[in-house]
């Protein structure tokens, strides 16, 4: 994937955080530093793809829109993975919160983008070290940024550069201050339908690897039937096609009736698992604003036995 690719998949994640937390409520999840990480310009870039792909999709929805912002806020709730991208982040964010009363020492988000959690919690970030893991580009990109906007980085903060097409977890961390004997939470949202199925087993592995018994690793995946042209929800199949089209195609689903297994073939025992289902009825019940729970997304909490 094109260093431009990354960086643009971080903004956009960004983005709908970002709106989110200035534009609706009740909140599914807070992020109310995303908004600042956007300049202006990128934010009417994506609200003009928005505007442009809703008149492509939806020709009757668009006429209907009076105008630009009501364009917007229809692809957000109708059309894009908003409440994927908000619900998951709160997924996680929940699960590390217990396993911190639990006694977890070290919170690594792989894939971190982004992500604002050491800038958020300054209260939690005195009990643990962040470890933000991501691809060397987007890692250089999102630091220029903070310079930028004149954030000090909090000194519990570890920025871990890895491209995971060219070297492994254990390796990268290797580098940095990890302490392997200290119990970890490990977040990774987002990624696994990128990544062929292998590699998808790979890196759990090196999680189970790398940290004591009790650890964790909460993560986000599609199931098969998101890649059956019969079975895909008409708003999965149209972000597939333009991921495709992105050159960013999704590859890989897994089955939620054989992940128990296939997890402890690895020593990780599923200790959570919500289905869409699940998924709508703690998050978006009685919502009035057209978000619900994202088709075939599948949430995780995973120990390492």
């Amino acid at each position: 994937m094109e260093d431009s690719k990354i960086k643009r998949s971080a903004l956009m994640s960004a983005y709908l955080r970002g709106y989110h937390a200035v534009h609706e409520t009740p909140k599914i999840f807070n992020d109310f530093l995303a908004h600042h990480l956007l300049k202006e310009e990128e934010r009417a870039a994506f609200e003009q793809t928005m505007v442009t792909t809703l008149q492509l999709v939806d020709p009757e929805r668009a006429a209907a829109c009076e105008d630009r912002t009501a364009a917007v806020a229809c692809m957000l709730q109708s059309y894009f993975p908003t409440s994927l991208f908000l619900s998951r982040a709160r997924y996680a964010e929940d699960r590390l919160e217990s396993a911190i009363r639990q006694g977890t020492k070290q919170y690594l988000i792989l894939g971190a983008g982004m992500d604002t959690f050491a800038f958020r919690h300054p209260e939690t970030l005195k009990d643990i070290q962040v470890f933000e893991i991501d691809h060397p580009a987007t890692q250089a990109f999102k630091r220029r940024r903070l310079t930028e906007l004149g954030w000090e980085l909090p000194s519990n903060l570890h920025f871990v550069p890895l491209d995971f097409t060219k070297e492994n977890l254990e390796t990268a961390l290797a580098r940095s201050s990890f302490d392997a004997k200290s119990l970890s939470f490990f977040s990774w949202l987002g990624v696994i339908h990128y990544l062929p199925r292998e590699a998808v087993f790979s890196s759990l592995h090196s999680i189970a690897n790398l940290c004591p018994a009790g650890s964790s690793v909460t993560f986000d995946y599609w199931d098969t039937d998101a890649f059956d042209t019969e079975r895909t929800a008409k708003r999965v199949k149209l972000m597939q096609e333009m991921l495709r089209s992105a050159g960013e195609p999704m590859l890989t689903g897994l089955d939620p009736s054989t992940l128990p297994d296939e997890l402890l073939d690895i020593r990780l025992r599923l200790q959570e698992h919500w289905s869409p289902a699940h998924i709508q009825g703690h998050y978006f019940q009685g919502r009035t604003d057209g978000y619900y729970a994202y088709e075939h997304s599948h949430f995780a909490n995973a120990v390492v036995e």
